[in-house]
């Protein structure tokens, strides 16, 4: 029996901003289709894997929007373009380093300068996934009731909580929390968080912009995850809530469940036990 994945990606403006700088793909590498947004979707994955990706943009006169929509364009046409024997954590890293130095080019454009955008980006391949970030946009993974983010931020307000400087309740609140330490095409080259995880049975991940982690706890979207029902009907709840709240960002998110050819879970194993940090984000300097 094959693996399989039933997805569905959103994205809404929200209630404030003019633009949706948002963007996000949807892949399916071997047979090569694009699922469109709020269209549920089953499918095998195949020998090519199966590429999911959020990317919040930034920068004035919509360069936001011009540089997450390269950035989700970009990565999925390099991982289309590289031959199946590349190591998967080396594909998706590559790829990422392309659609960067991407991005930074196409900011030379008058008009364009100091655009960039996040990237958190999923590769199903086999019955792994490779996790890739930059910025804070974030992967979380529901499992048997719980839930874990499997990214992590590269955000102002998290180098403090890792140094100890802030609480994690502090940082909720903080009116640095928007500040990220890196982005993709605002230098020629770009450190990539790298994670590589061992899928289990009934797996669901969630992928979204701040629009939706800025204001819906990882437990309110766990619980969602476990009783909205279809796929579809998660997401749609989730931006439902993220509107209620204000919506005062653009709001992106991606769901998606895995099935098919995979272990069971194993009594006692967390989630962490299956993640493993291939390469992690290291801050060169203190933010200014």
């Amino acid at each position: 029996m094959p693996v399989n994945l039933t997805v569905v990606g959103q994205t809404d403006v929200g209630l404030v901003r003019k633009t949706n700088e948002d963007a996000f793909v949807i892949a399916d590498l071997t047979g090569g289709s694009l699922i469109d947004e709020q269209q549920i979707t089953k499918f095998e994955v195949g020998q090519r894997g199966v590429l999911l990706a959020v990317s919040d943009g930034m920068g004035g006169h919509q360069a936001g929007e011009v540089a997450s929509a390269l950035v989700v364009e970009s990565l999925r046409r390099s991982m289309v373009q590289q031959p199946p024997p590349v190591p998967s954590d080396a594909l998706l890293e590559k790829a990422a380093l392309r659609a960067n130095r991407d991005v930074w080019k196409a900011a030379h454009v008058p008009g364009r300068e100091r655009m960039g955008a996040t990237l958190t980006a999923v590769f199903i391949h086999g019955r792994t996934a490779h996790i890739a970030e930059v910025g804070d946009s974030r992967a979380y993974l529901v499992r048997s009731g719980h839930i874990e983010q499997v990214t992590r931020d590269q955000s102002y307000v998290q180098l403090m909580v890792d140094t100890g400087a802030m609480s994690a309740e502090q940082a909720k609140s903080s009116e640095f929390s928007s500040v990220i330490l890196q982005a993709m095409g605002l230098k020629e080259t770009v450190q990539i968080g790298l994670g590589r995880l061992d899928l289990r049975q009934r797996d669901c991940f969630v992928l979204c912009s701040d629009g939706l982690s800025s204001l819906v706890t990882a437990e309110e979207i766990r619980d969602l995850v476990l009783t909205a029902g279809p796929l579809d009907a998660v997401s749609a709840r989730l931006v439902e809530l993220a509107m209620k709240r204000g919506g005062s960002d653009n709001i992106t998110v991606i769901v998606a469940g895995v099935s098919g050819d995979l272990p069971a879970l194993v009594a006692g194993e967390s989630i962490s036990d299956t993640l493993l940090v291939v390469k992690e984000f290291q801050p060169r300097s203190p933010p200014a």
